[in-house]
């Protein structure tokens, strides 16, 4: 999966891709996603769930940190992970007004999971994201229910699809119709591998912005919603050993990756990035009050960070080439990427 060697497309990549070109390259981390469809009632939305490592999150949480692009969004659990830079819970995506429905579901999968949440020990930090797919979807529909995010959870696994599916099926990109999207980029690092993935969910952007590659593709010529309307939710996983500070600084760098495929972060976007690693674990209980965590040296970190950007800009262009052309709600029409671009070639010509 991934963006395919042979799509045509080019894209400056100095760090090789994994095996799967999804974040699932990231040993551990898991996928799970719900479509729902029905053209007659112009329902176009679904969930995805991103678990991000094996086992007890909550018990042996996960470093992380969070770069709030911009902040026009509606999520919830990102506070705390500010605060504390850990991570207790699955991430699902969905859409905006079904926040509600999916946060009650992932808390009641976290209490059957952990009899002592809210008895011995506190509450839990469910992390919800969303992007309004109300371009596409009948979104006051709030057709997502907790049966639909318990699926996600359940079924999530190393493959899954990418463009209309899940969270992603009602999203518009730049003036295309966007989705879900993932990429993965591979490291060698004091001699051992590592990996870096991302997923995505791309709903941002302005019709005739789109660059690929550093090539200008004008999908204006069909479509003209020229305001930067919608969001992007961005998740980085890894397995290099970082810490709290340095996995927000590579969640910031996510904005660089935006810069590339042609956006500047409108007003009304709601642009957040999440990074976790699964290299340092922190301890719900412990019987010390000193505890040992690795990080990587910051006077190298450049790397990182641009495997980062790398495997962004990818898993949203990727978004792009795998979703498919949709109409929905009210006559709304947005063509997918290898249409367009099939049609229209980079929608330059004659201008």
């Amino acid at each position: 999966m991934g963006l395919p060697k042979d799509s045509g497309l080019k894209l400056f990549a100095k760090w090789p891709s994994g095996p799967k070109n999804l974040i699932t390259d990231v040993p551990g981390v898991r996928v799970g996603q719900v479509t729902l469809k029905d053209e007659e009632q112009d329902i176009h939305t679904g969930v995805t769930a991103i678990i991000p490592r094996e086992g007890d999150i909550f018990h042996d949480k996960l470093m992380a940190g969070v770069s709030v692009i911009n902040g026009f969004g509606k999520s919830t659990g990102l506070v705390q992970i500010e605060e504390l830079g850990s991570l207790e819970t699955p991430i699902i995506l969905t859409n905006t007004l079904n926040v509600g429905t999916a946060y009650e579901a992932l808390t009641e999968y976290m209490l059957k999971k952990n009899s002592d949440i809210g008895r011995e020990t506190g509450t839990v930090n469910c992390v919800i994201t969303e992007c309004n797919d109300g371009r596409v979807n009948d979104i006051r529909g709030m057709h997502v229910k907790k049966e639909h995010v318990r699926k996600a959870l359940s079924g999530a696994s190393e493959t899954f699809f990418e463009g209309c599916v899940g969270a992603g099926t009602g999203m518009v990109c730049l003036g295309l119709k966007g989705g879900i999207g993932s990429a993965s980029k591979q490291l060698k690092i004091d001699g051992e591998s590592y990996t870096i993935g991302a997923l995505v969910m791309s709903n941002f952007g302005s019709a005739g912005n789109l660059v690929i590659g550093g090539k200008h593709y004008d999908t204006s010529v069909y479509c003209n919603k020229l305001k930067d309307e919608g969001s992007i939710i961005i998740i980085i996983g890894t397995d290099i050993p970082l810490n709290e500070r340095q996995l927000k600084r590579t969640a910031k760098r996510a904005m660089i990756a935006l810069g590339r495929v042609g956006s500047y972060s409108g007003n009304g976007s709601g642009d957040i990035a999440l990074a976790f690693t699964t290299a340092n674990r922190l301890s719900h209980y412990s019987d010390k009050n000193i505890l040992e965590t690795r990080m990587f040296y910051d006077e190298n970190i450049d790397l990182v960070f641009e495997a980062a950007v790398e495997a962004v800009e990818e898993a949203i262009i990727s978004s792009l080439y795998h979703a498919e052309t949709t109409c929905g709600i009210d006559g709304s029409y947005y063509m997918g990427l290898k249409d367009f671009i099939e049609k229209y070639g980079d929608g330059n010509k004659g201008k």
